[in-house]
This record gives C-alpha cells, sequence and structure tokens, in this order.
C-alpha cells in the first residue's frame, strides 16, 4: 500500500531560513502561501543574510518555475514531491472569530485551514520556526512543525578532535618537549591512524603534553600556551583552539562552549595576535555587577576595558 503523502505549507521565515528548505520535504509535497511570496519581496534588498535567502530563493523559484504554475503543481526534482503556490483563502468564522486581524500570519493560517479541509485524507502540516503561530495553528486543529533539517540530531555522533593518549613512557614525552619540529605519528602508537589536525593530549602518570598532528609533515608536533592580546588559556581545550586560530594552514575553526566562556574573544584575539585581518574591535561589558567601562576577564578580575587595534602587515 502506497504512503500517503503529506502536504507541507512553509512560513515565509523558513523561506528565510534556508533558501534551499523546499527540497528537504523527500517525496512530499510543498505548498508556499502566496502571502510568504509578498514579505520575501521585502527582504530582497540588503546585504544581510536574510537578504541573501530571500534573493536565492526567488531564483531558486524562477529556475523550477518556467514562468508558470498550474494546478498540478512543479515538480521539484527526482524522488521529490512538487511545489503548489496557493493564493489567498477567506477567513473562516472559527478563524475569523479567533484572529480577526488580517495579517499575514493568520492569512497563513487561512490557507492552511482551507488545504486542511480540502484534503481531509492527506496530513497537512504548517512548518513554521515561529513558536507563537505553532501554537495558533493547533488550537485550530491544524498540525504544525519546526523546521529542523538544520539541526544537529545526535550531537554524540559530532567527531570530536581532542584525543587522550596514556601510558606513554617519559622518555618519548621528553622527547617531544625537546624535538622543535616534532616526532613522527607512529612513534607513539596511536589506536587509529591521525586525522589532519588533530589534536592530543598525551601522559604518563607523572608529566604530559599537549600536540598537534601536522598531516603535511606527519609529526606530532608539541603545542604551548599563547597570549593572544591578554588572553591565557585555562585548560587543554583553550589552548587547543588559541593554537588551531592562529594556525595559517586551518582555514576554518569551528568552536562550541557554554555562554561566558569567552569563545567570541578569543575567536577574534587569536587571529589578530598573528596579524592575519585588521580590526578595531572593543570587548563592552558585560552582566550587570560589573561597573560601567569594565568587563570580567578570563582570570576573573575586573579590568579597565580597552579597544584592540591591529593592523595585517
Amino acid at each position: 500500500m502506497a504512503k500517503t503523502k503529506k502536504l507541507f505549507i512553509l512560513d515565509t521565515n523558513v523561506l528565510l531560513h534556508d533558501y534551499l528548505c523546499i527540497y528537504n520535504f523527500e517525496n512530499n509535497d510543498v505548498v508556499i502561501p502566496i502571502v510568504a511570496l509578498e514579505e520575501l519581496d521585502k527582504f530582497k534588498r540588503g546585504h544581510d543574510n536574510l537578504n541573501y535567502q530571500a534573493r536565492e530563493f526567488t531564483r531558486q523559484l524562477n529556475n523550477i518555475s518556467d514562468d508558470s504554475f498550474d494546478l498540478k503543481g512543479i515538480p521539484l526534482g527526482k524522488g521529490l514531491g512538487r511545489l503548489f503556490i496557493e493564493t489567498g483563502k477567506p477567513f473562516s468564522s472559527t478563524l475569523n472569530e479567533s484572529f480577526p486581524e488580517r495579517t499575514p500570519d493568520h492569512k497563513i493560517l487561512a490557507i492552511a485551514e482551507h488545504l486542511k479541509e480540502k484534503n481531509p485524507r492527506r496530513p497537512v502540516i504548517l512548518v513554521t520556526k515561529d513558536i507563537n503561530l505553532r501554537v495558533k495553528a493547533k488550537s485550530l486543529q491544524i498540525m504544525a512543525q519546526d523546521y529542523t533539517t538544520d539541526k544537529i540530531q545526535d550531537l554524540d555522533a559530532i567527531y570530536r578532535p581532542v584525543t587522550s593518549k596514556s601510558g606513554l613512557s617519559s622518555e618519548l614525552i621528553n622527547s617531544l618537549y625537546s624535538a622543535h619540529e616534532g616526532l613522527p605519528a607512529e612513534t607513539f602508537s596511536f589506536d587509529r591512524p591521525p586525522v589532519p589536525n588533530e589534536y592530543f593530549i598525551l601522559k604518563n602518570g607523572q608529566s604530559s603534553a599537549l600536540a598537534y598532528f601536522n598531516s603535511q609533515s606527519r609529526l606530532i608536533e608539541r603545542v604551548m600556551k599563547k597570549n593572544c592580546y591578554g588572553i591565557d588559556p585555562r585548560n587543554a581545550e583553550q589552548t587547543f583552539a588559541l593554537d588551531a586560530l592562529t594556525r595559517d594552514n586551518i582555514q576554518l575553526v569551528a568552536m562550541t562552549g557554554k555562554a561566558g566562556t569567552e569563545n567570541s574573544t578569543r575567536a577574534c584575539r587569536g587571529p589578530l595576535s598573528e596579524e592575519r585581518i585588521q580590526a578595531d574591535i572593543s570587548c563592552p561589558p558585560r552582566g550587570p555587577t560589573l561597573k560601567q567601562g569594565h568587563r570580567l576577564s578570563p582570570r576573573g578580575h575586573t579590568g579597565e576595558d580597552k579597544p584592540i587595534h591591529a593592523a595585517a602587515l
């Protein structure tokens, strides 16, 4: 028995969030309310990400529409559903009594309600990143959900590049300290071949060392703590972050952490210390408990806030 296709109605904020969103609903059909296209026009001009998303979605629509939209919709591609543009619909008595204002959100609800009545045997789902609109839709017995295609479902599946290796000899760790260029990766007998730009915590019970795998030289290099415009790393992870940010061969560094761990400051000051970018940065005061003109330093002391000036040479 063939599986019933779902009908997904996309809110404007989904189009502005991901201009390729119409291709992320498998073989189900997708509906774009005409009011969403009207709202999209307001975002086309500008240099922000929203403006970019609006322009790119319009281009996608133009590429697949072939100058016309018929009642059968436009095929989205092999293995995908069809795309429909739905014009405005009159408000039902229930919708009119609950939400009498003719706002864009309420017009989208009217279209969703119409499609639900028109397709009683198909699941009709409103997709929006607006929590309030989802609540409103559910109050009208319309299924609604967030757009989660771009969200990580399993954080544990993400590869974590910091590897701890224990049981090494003191001689090997001392050799790493004395070797300026590093030691061959085979010397450490890792359980698996190291990947490019992988960082290590090497231990032997009494001493330890922080290390980095250089995929070009195939050497394990010692990582030393760096001070970047007054930022001192307080643990191995912060040391690795500053080291990665100051390496010319690493073009992109992704860092995650709890709020208040100075990831943003570290991301800016790391490249500045190597004169890799030109910038004028001032870190504003943080938190209501700090005096005006001061901020909390990484060591927990309050110091006067001073702008950072750096220029690429």
